[in-house]
């Protein structure tokens, strides 16, 4: 049996996959400023309202460390936003049975209504947006941003503190 090696896309080059980091950085600047104006009448930040929909769309309670994971962001910073929205009194802890020391996550009714309104927010101005793009491109720019995180995912958990 002969072995292939994977074949790379012959267009593809390291200047247009910086080209596209660079724009990714850019938009995620500009969505979290823009996410922050959007829900701070709620009393939220792009960052809580971030985690709220982590929790909401989940089918089980998560755990920090899961929670950042599905949104991208470190355990830490997770964990911070958590800290917060427990203070609020959005998010409630519960006992983990795999884990003694890694609270599991679920929203409060006040937290539930709370993401409603976040979410009916969004919903009318991604209405908005959508009519800028063909529904083709966005499928493909999302495909597209979908294949490079397996490739940096594992990076980013190695980079996070073992503790």
């Amino acid at each position: 049996m002969q072995r292939t090696e994977p074949t790379s896309n012959p267009t593809a080059t390291p200047e247009l996959v910086t080209e596209l980091t660079l724009t990714v950085f850019r938009l995620n600047g500009v969505l979290l400023h823009w996410g922050d104006e959007l829900v701070a009448p709620l009393g939220l930040t792009s960052a809580r309202w971030q985690m709220l929909g982590a929790i909401a769309l989940a089918a089980t309670p998560l755990s920090a460390p899961q929670i950042g994971q599905a949104m991208g962001v470190t355990r830490q910073g997770a964990q911070k936003q958590l800290n917060l929205l427990l203070d609020q009194g959005l998010v409630e802890a519960r006992a983990n049975p795999a884990h003694r020391r890694s609270p599991l996550y679920v929203l409060t009714p006040k937290g539930q209504t709370l993401y409603r309104r976040a979410d009916a927010l969004w919903t009318r101005e991604a209405a908005k947006l959508a009519t800028l793009v063909p529904a083709a491109a966005l499928r493909s720019a999302a495909r597209t941003l979908e294949s490079l995180l397996p490739a940096l995912q594992p990076q980013l958990t190695s980079l996070e503190d073992p503790s």
